[in-house]
């Protein structure tokens, strides 16, 4: 890096005489006055001179890293202990953002500074404070220049290094002391927000609408201390007022909030633009920007085209296999481009949860996940464009499975990615570091069986072969788990990517269990699952903290609560009660929270990706919701979602283009504008990992120590541990948005409304049974997809043959749902299905009959 590019061009010719009072200069000639450059140097390729009393250099473009252009100056001495600053001026003929390192001339280059400067063609004063770590008599300032796709001319001036300044405290900036959900809220749903104050007494709070009209008033009631962040803190609850609008906000004294809606569509945006991150993840196909924006529009990465190496014929580590894999696509995992088995498995699963629920939940609204609706490519397809998204990662899933013939056949290696790190930013198909195969693993191998079994019951009406293919691959991978139980990725293996190493995998087997059981209905994957270590026990498959990429039983629990299967009825009600067991602890916390979330990890320990736990509790609250209709385990739901779009202690929106003061620097080595002004920002939609109180990153180590851990997070690009995106943590946000833009709809509430269509239902009686049929017709103005119709026998009648449609039974409540063919009903049009039953008694015909949550008209 900086320190292979040499020493002084001439000698110092010492510093400036400096006050009495002031530390000392370490900088030599940082004025340049006389038009000398010494000491300073630059690399060969931006020739630097004194232009106007200012160091000046033309950086060339196209350059791909900061240290590609470099101008510094070594021989810096650095006593351990004590704090200096750092200061200078500088223009840029274009936008750019260069990095500033104090640091080692030589390997490791360990750095006591290192910050990232956007310059423009205004001069600035910018000043670092910073308290060396270690003695060093030959230190290095280096201004890292490079990485700008358009050449540019820097000038520098006035650069001082002085020793003994007090390093500021970093305090974080948290706005406005009213914290609310920034996006907004549902009509009809709770309306929470939290005041920090030092007022021990209830204060007023004032709903005001866009227009500075007060429209409701209450009181705050005072609640303490908050544990999480140490901030006294008020509640208020403004759930009576219902009136929809934009521009909403709440006074409390001389404090406003930041501004929300109220509306039924509120989320709908953030249902669409969480999943369309997902797009942008994509490896191995170039971004178009008719589709995801313009600013995102990218070459596709890694498919073997200089400098890439690519990911269509990777080898493995040495000495791990003898062949390679055709690996391409899949999604990247997070900030850096590597593509891992474990987090594309429950990621995956999660989206395809997302989309399963539209197929089991009452009222839940597929439409909005169906064809045409999503930013994918592939829309038009006649697939619903969720599952579309999803194949992208299923087929990597299957592509890192260990061929026949080989050591382990069947078994799914556990990651590839880059040989070493690559330093941000990087652009995908720009990356020329080797890609390599990992070892295969147990985890990523269940991952495999899982995700391949709940594919091929969702791809079944949509494209047969590939849910066979899925299937397949899904059994082989349970094979190959069950023949080598105990293959766990090496801890240690943390060089060019994470190791996600995991030595439980109890929880992976109940998981691929559930998953191939519903799927099969084979007796072998039931027992599996009943004699699960884990089946029945609801701690250990719901963690208080959350369910996660090395937590996954959840998966499997909730999916057999809720996807028809062939559990006996005391076995599912065993299965339910977990969920609803689990629900009931996270529903709790959320009451208990000052801020409304449901997440109380022991000893307030929030770990890395914090957020995505709190996420992934509410996916449980979601279902509990679904399976029982009771309000508790909603309104904890849209607590979370309150917490995550600003009702928080940093008033912080953790979802990029979501509230007034949203993440937007998230650590990512694609976009980063924040170290590249020609670089775009996240997409909308993107989620920021959250508070890491264990501050697991240099810069969050520098910027956090002391902080609450609430508290314990920075929307900076090079804190990796508080400000990554993952897909894995994507996933949950696109459920629960999901879920509560369904609320908003009028779905989901178990409650319904009414829905444009008309039920005939008619029954004939012969000796020892019945035969019914049905026709549902669509009166409205919209094509209805999928379709679920619902209704409850009033007497003892029990379905046994059915046709045209799949029918389930559970007491006397009965289910409707379309076959592969008839799963879209246009406006206007009818379709029939039947079923012949028995009864020992009367045939009633049913009095009710709900499609989507919504009641039907009946015609007798």
């Amino acid at each position: 890096m900086a320190g292979l590019f040499g020493a002084a061009l001439v000698a110092p010719a010492g510093a400036a005489s400096n006050a009495v009072d002031d530390p000392p200069e370490q900088i030599v000639n940082g004025d340049f006055s006389g038009g000398s450059t010494a000491p300073w140097w630059w690399t060969a390729n931006n020739p630097a001179a004194v232009l106007d009393g200012r160091l000046c250099a033309d950086i060339p473009g196209g350059t791909t890293n900061p240290w590609d252009a470099i101008i510094g100056q070594n021989d810096l001495p650095l006593i351990a202990g004590e704090s200096y600053t750092l200061g200078y001026t500088a223009t840029a003929s274009v936008p750019v953002t260069i990095t500033t390192n104090v640091q080692m001339a030589t390997e490791p280059y360990t750095t006591e500074l290192s910050e990232h400067d956007q310059l423009g063609d205004t001069a600035v004063p910018i000043t670092h404070t910073f308290t060396a770590q270690a003695d060093n008599d030959a230190a290095q300032l280096s201004f890292q220049v490079g990485g700008s796709s358009a050449p540019y001319t820097l000038c520098l001036d006035d650069v001082s290094l002085r020793g003994g300044a007090a390093p500021p405290v970093y305090t974080p900036d948290t706005g406005s002391p009213v914290r609310v959900d920034q996006v907004g809220y549902l009509p009809h749903g709770p309306k929470d927000g939290t005041f920090v104050t030092d007022a021990t007494d209830a204060q007023t709070w004032t709903l005001k609408n866009a227009a500075g009209t007060a429209v409701a008033t209450g009181a705050t009631e005072p609640g303490g201390v908050d544990p999480t962040s140490g901030q006294n803190v008020q509640t208020f609850d403004f759930s009576g007022y219902t009136t929809a609008g934009d521009g909403y906000t709440v006074a409390i004294g001389d404090e406003t909030s930041e501004p929300f809606a109220i509306a039924d569509d509120v989320y709908s945006a953030l249902r669409t633009d969480s999943l369309a991150y997902y797009y942008d993840q994509r490896s191995g196909i170039a971004i178009d920007g008719a589709i995801a924006g313009a600013a995102y529009a990218r070459p596709a990465g890694h498919l073997n085209v200089a400098p890439n190496t690519g990911d269509n014929d990777v080898p493995c580590q040495p000495g791990v296999c003898d062949y390679t894999l055709d690996a391409a696509g899949g999604w990247y995992d997070a900030g850096d481009q590597g593509k891992y088995v474990v987090n594309g498995g429950i990621a995956v699963s999660e989206l395809m949860n997302t989309y399963e629920r539209t197929l089991t939940a009452k009222g839940a609204n597929g439409a909005a996940l169906g064809d045409g609706r999503l930013k994918v490519p592939e829309t038009g397809n006649g697939v619903p464009d969720i599952l579309d998204e999803a194949r992208w990662e299923l087929n990597f899933l299957m592509e890192m499975q260990v061929p026949d013939g080989r050591p382990l056949a069947g078994m799914a290696h556990h990651k590839l990615h880059d040989q070493a790190w690559t330093g941000l930013p990087q652009a995908p198909d720009q990356d020329s570091q080797p890609r390599r195969l990992h070892p295969p693993s147990t985890a990523a191998t269940l991952n495999l069986a899982a995700a391949g079994a709940q594919c091929a019951r969702l791809f079944r009406p949509y494209d047969a072969a590939f849910a066979d293919r899925c299937l397949a691959a899904s059994q082989k991978a349970w094979t190959a788990a069950k023949a080598h139980p105990a293959v766990y990725a090496d801890p240690d293996d943390a060089i060019g990517g994470g190791a996600y190493s995991d030595d439980n995998v109890t929880d992976e087997f109940y998981w691929a269990a559930s998953e191939l059981f519903i799927t099969t209905g084979d007796d072998t994957y039931r027992q599996a699952v009943l004699t699960s270590p884990l089946h029945g026990d609801t701690a250990a498959v719901f963690p208080p903290d959350g369910f996660s990429w090395g937590s996954t039983a959840a998966l499997g629990a909730l999916d057999l609560a809720t996807v028809p299967n062939k559990l006996t009825g005391d076995q599912l009600t065993t299965v339910r009660a977990m969920v609803t067991g689990a629900a009931d602890g996270y529903a709790a916390d959320s009451q208990n929270a000052l801020y409304g979330l449901p997440y109380s990890p022991s000893g307030n320990h929030y770990v890395w990706g914090s957020n995505s736990q709190v996420l992934n509790n509410a996916v449980v609250l979601g279902i509990a919701n679904d399976l029982t209709g009771e309000t508790k385990y909603r309104d904890a739901v849209l607590h979370a979602l309150d917490y995550i779009l600003g009702r928080n202690p940093l008033n912080q929106s953790y979802v990029t283009g979501f509230g007034e003061r949203n993440s937007h620097n998230q650590h990512s080595r694609i976009w980063a504008h924040q170290l590249d002004a020609a670089l775009p920002n996240p997409p909308a939609g993107t989620l920021a990992g959250g508070p890491d109180n264990q501050l697991e990153d240099p810069t969050a180590q520098k910027k956090l120590t002391g902080c609450a851990p609430a508290m314990c997070y920075i929307d900076d690009i090079q804190s990796y541990s508080t400000n990554e995106s993952a897909i894995n943590w994507n996933a949950p946000l696109a459920w629960v948005a999901s879920y509560v833009d369904d609320l908003g709809s009028g779905a989901g509430d178990n409650g319904g409304g009414k829905a444009a269509c008309q039920v005939t239902y008619t029954s004939y009686r012969w000796s020892g049974g019945f035969t019914t049929q049905v026709a549902l017709k669509n009166t409205g103005t919209a094509a209805v997809t999928p379709w679920e119709l619902t209704w409850s026998f009033a007497d003892n009648q029990k379905v046994t043959d059915r046709w045209q449609a799949e029918i389930t039974q559970s007491g006397q409540n009965v289910s409707a749902k379309p076959v592969s063919w008839n799963g879209v009903i246009p406006p206007g049009a009818t379709v029939g299905f039947g079923f012949n039953g028995t009864s020992s008694g009367q045939v009633s015909d049913p009095k009710a009959f709900t499609l989507n949550g919504g009641t039907c008209d009946t015609a007798r």
